[in-house]
């Protein structure tokens, strides 16, 4: 089995924005013992919390890429910051890649911006609050985060359950095999 990318793992598991990402220095990752990513931008600085799969992963990395405190901790072969386009670029060829495996992929355009929407719809379906994921992913507003409530079906599925008229029966409707045979007739 080949062993997960460290810079996706942080991605999809924290949410970081792309020029976070691209200033995130070996010596922010030292909380990886405390089980958080840590980004800065000017005076501000974000902690998200990581996997455990992610936390695993990140101390493989450190181990065989150590590197100096004020080093990127996602360098390029020069010891460089990776820049948006190579992020982006690495992450294109493994969604070809994982389009073998999981064809529905095909077409679906799969950016460093949708893992961070990914980490979001996570942390909001482990029951996390809408304002603490808005101050997680950086939002200025927690209106910005309120997109999630939005797009979260299993949850909007929660509240119309406990508001069922005591006259119908809990659950999804499912219509009758006859009903179905009729509409694919048609």
């Amino acid at each position: 089995m080949r062993k997960p990318d460290p810079l996706v793992s942080v991605t999809s598991a924290s949410g970081l924005r792309a020029r976070w990402r691209g200033r995130t220095r070996s010596s922010d990752s030292q909380p990886v013992v405390a089980r958080a990513a840590r980004a800065r931008q000017g005076r501000k600085e974000r902690a998200t919390p990581l996997t455990t799969l992610t936390v695993r992963v990140l101390r493989g990395w450190l181990t065989e890429h150590p590197g100096v405190p004020d080093d990127p901790l996602f360098p390029t072969r020069t010891g460089a910051r990776l820049s948006r386009d190579a992020v982006e670029h690495r992450l294109a060829e493994y969604t070809a890649t994982a389009c073998a495996a999981c064809p529905s992929l095909r077409g679906k355009h799969v950016t460093t911006h949708t893992l961070r929407h990914t980490a979001a719809m996570r942390l909001l379906h482990a029951g996390i609050d809408i304002t603490v994921i808005a101050l997680w992913l950086g939002h200025e507003q927690i209106a910005t985060a309120h997109i999630y409530l939005h797009a979260d079906l299993t949850q909007k599925e929660r509240a119309i359950a406990r508001v069922i008229p005591p006259s119908t029966r809990p659950g999804r409707y499912q219509p009758p095999d006859a009903l179905l045979a009729f509409l694919d007739q048609l």
